[in-house]
């Protein structure tokens, strides 16, 4: 298919980061031509894709938000926010591209290649992993559609992928590298409730880490037993108390710096240690205890007072690394349980719905940018009210 259907326009709006050689992130909203589909692709006209912490790394490159000013051009929303020269070190592989921002979304599919799979998807609600989903139109193959059923709405679907696959990732590697039980910190999150929902109905210890109380009767509401709050005075020891209940030998961290990260294998040590048989050993116990790093909420140095023993590791985890080492036919068992309990399980809730031009609004970057536990935004690319 050559041409445009008559129904739809010639070109769309997408929203774009550039990192300059001077030093700055220009977030621009672009006028761009709508994308042809190839013979096995869809064209999703974009209802619902939400704002993710990898969607800001992305987005602002690490820019100091102190300094975001607007910077429109010819009446299209801009921004420019400066980049500090130790980051700009790091991100001169991207320097002058105008990437395009979105990890995930829903719509429907408005156009399609030849290929008797692409034509089958026309008119279907769609959710689609493929980046560049902050746009009014995005092309994709069809094969990375996840079918969502008739009569779902696009904002029930918009965040199908990262949260809900993270979450049954994270049990998946537990059972893989032999773990019973695990860890998550930013556990009030939207994808903290889905992981405790997860873990009741799988029959998993789950000790959840929280930084404020209301986030731990958050999610005691939701039925959650071990719950522990870094800001309490007796964070140490609840810490313990919980892994020694669980067994959890695994924890996926979402603040990645500062010290948690050993905190939770120094925890994990004493669990361990508390109950052995044999004491105290010089090169502290055999158990093997493992960290993962999967998000940057804190982007200080990760520090670690060496106090769990010489059997540990610390690493990162990425929702991609991991799908592409499972395999497709892992993939696609955790993909259709998404679809089928997403209403349940999977359900995800806004604190607020913006517009693509909203996005731009100063004070809305300020709200989105703090990436707050529990308050997640949705973007509604065609909204008219």
């Amino acid at each position: 298919m050559d041409t445009v259907p008559a129904s739809l326009p010639t070109t769309m709006r997408q929203i774009r980061s550039t990192v300059t050689a001077a030093g700055e992130v220009r977030v621009e909203l672009a006028e761009v031509p709508v994308p042809r589909p190839g013979p096995d692709e869809v064209l999703v006209r974009v209802a619902a894709t939400p704002v993710n912490p990898s969607d800001l790394g992305l987005l602002f490159a690490a820019a100091d938000l102190a300094t975001a000013r607007r910077d429109d051009t010819d009446g299209r929303p801009a921004l420019v926010a400066t980049v500090a020269p130790a980051v700009l070190a790091g991100l001169s592989g991207r320097v002058g591209q105008a990437l395009p921002v979105g990890n995930e979304g829903a719509g429907t599919v408005v156009d399609a290649g030849g290929s008797a799979a692409a034509q089958a998807l026309v008119g279907r609600t769609v959710a689609v992993f493929g980046g560049a989903m902050w746009a009014d139109y995005r092309c994709v193959p069809a094969a990375g559609c996840l079918v969502l059923p008739d009569g779902t709405d696009p904002r029930d679907g918009a965040s199908c992928f990262v949260n809900p696959l993270t979450a049954l990732g994270m049990v998946e590697t537990m059972r893989r590298e032999g773990h019973t039980a695990l860890v998550h910190t930013a556990a009030a999150s939207n994808l903290g409730r889905m992981l405790v929902r997860i873990c009741q109905a799988d029959g998993i210890g789950l000790v959840n880490v929280v930084r404020r109380p209301e986030q731990a009767e958050l999610l005691r509401g939701l039925g959650a037993t071990e719950v522990c709050d870094s800001s309490a005075p007796t964070f140490t020891d609840d810490l313990v108390a919980s892994l020694r209940a669980t067994g959890a030998t695994i924890a996926f961290d979402a603040v990645g710096g500062g010290r948690l990260a050993g905190q939770l294998l120094a925890a994990m040590e004493a669990a361990v240690v508390a109950a052995m048989p044999g004491g105290y050993s010089r090169y502290g116990s055999t158990v093997h205890k493992q960290v993962y790093l999967y998000g940057n909420l804190d982007r200080g140095p990760t520090e670690l007072q060496r106090s769990f023993g010489m059997a540990w590791a610390i690493g990162g985890w990425l929702l991609p690394n991991f799908l592409a080492a499972v395999g497709p036919e892992v993939a696609d068992r955790l993909r259709a349980r998404v679809v089928a309990e997403l209403h349940t399980t999977f359900a995800s809730a806004y604190t607020a719905e913006l517009t693509l031009e909203q996005l731009f609004d100063l004070d809305e970057v300020a709200r989105y940018s703090r990436q707050a536990t529990g308050e997640k935004v949705l973007l509604v690319p065609a909204r008219t009210s």
